[in-house]
């Protein structure tokens, strides 16, 4: 068994075999293609095949590491409360992404609610596994999309690559506890946001908790921290004063990561400085479901059941997805999962 590498070694993103070699034009997101993508997609060099439908799956064993269970369905109580009230949501920024309807700016009154601080983590979702036997649809499906630089060079070439973003591999056995398929797992990550989650399996951890995912709009009110049409959950600055706030790509994406923020994948939560609200990671590190349907912008390559999602991840980077800006939003299938993706419970009050 392969044990992970280090999240911190700048070899861990080779020019070579993991990307291509120059960085693409900022027309799309760095977020993983959907799985019916990977209809027709090109072959790996080991000639498998991929499934595409739902299998069967044996559940998952128990987890030395899971939190504590009552703690975790008791996570309402320790949830950020946000004021009812109006605030600003959207954007007019000239690098805002027309295509992805930022804008306009509108006031939007909501009603109090509460928030997770943190997305939940791997230790938080494996006490949900554990207690009733869940199985993602990663798991179903046998196969999820990991980015490309994170596997050993033989599972990379025998995995499928997605058209148009040859950066991520769908990996036969990713899942939730093995981010980057058989061998790896995450007991020395179980700080980190739980990823290869699709919506259906965030709304049963939601339901066995009490919670529930945010609404698009409560999601942006409470990354924003109370700050007014800000560019970023903290301000205007991307590194104010040189200081990293976010988990993104530092570097010529997807080419090669400086890691100067300290990580090329996920980082634990809490790893960077809350907002003014106490919401941590809101930019950056993975993207987060949210429980609207997609309705604006565009999303032509999707079908079926689309949602929103918002933060962006550590694959963002302003050369081609600047989604970590705090008004920036994206669009993905509900039943895809990948290892940028993850979510935060709300609740009402």
């Amino acid at each position: 068994m392969t044990a992970p590498r280090d999240r911190r070694d700048p070899t861990h993103a080779p020019a070579s075999d993991a990307a291509p070699d120059a960085a693409p034009a900022a027309v799309a997101s760095c977020c993983a293609a959907g799985r019916e993508s990977m209809h027709g997609a090109e072959p790996p060099s080991s000639g498998g095949g991929l499934a595409t439908r739902p299998t069967a799956s044996a559940p998952s064993t128990s987890h030395a590491w899971a939190a504590p269970t009552d703690a975790v369905r008791a996570r309402a109580e320790r949830a950020v409360t946000i004021a009812a009230g109006s605030f600003r949501m959207g954007t007019e920024d000239r690098d805002r992404n027309p295509g992805d309807g930022e804008s306009p700016v509108r006031s939007v009154d909501l009603p109090a609610f509460r928030i997770d601080p943190t997305c939940v983590t791997n230790a938080e979702f494996a006490a949900f596994v554990d207690e009733t036997g869940y199985v993602t649809e990663a798991e179903e499906f046998g196969w999820s999309f990991v980015f490309a630089a994170l596997l050993e060079k033989e599972l990379r070439r025998a995995s499928r690559k997605p058209p148009g973003t040859p950066w991520w591999r769908a990996v036969e056995g990713a899942r939730w506890d093995q981010p980057e398929g058989p061998g790896s797992n995450v007991a020395e990550r179980a700080d980190h946001p739980v990823v290869h989650v699709s919506l259906r399996d965030a709304e049963a951890f939601a339901q066995w908790c009490g919670m529930r995912l945010p609404r698009e709009a409560e999601w942006e009110k409470a990354a924003r921290g109370g700050l007014d049409q800000a560019r970023y959950a903290w301000g205007d600055e991307l590194t104010p004063g040189g200081e990293h706030r976010c988990n993104i790509w530092q570097g010529a994406f997807p080419v090669r990561n400086t890691l100067e923020d300290g990580y090329l994948a996920t980082a634990p939560v809490r790893s960077f400085p809350p907002n003014d609200f106490g919401l941590y990671e809101v930019a950056g590190n993975v993207w987060e479901w949210c429980s609207d349907p997609w309705t604006t912008g565009q999303a032509s390559s999707m079908t079926g059941d689309v949602r929103v999602m918002r933060g962006g991840s550590y694959l963002c980077h302003d050369s081609y997805c600047n989604r970590y800006r705090v008004a920036a939003r994206s669009a993905t299938a509900a039943e895809d999962a990948s290892g940028n993706k993850g979510f935060r419970l709300a609740v009402d009050v």
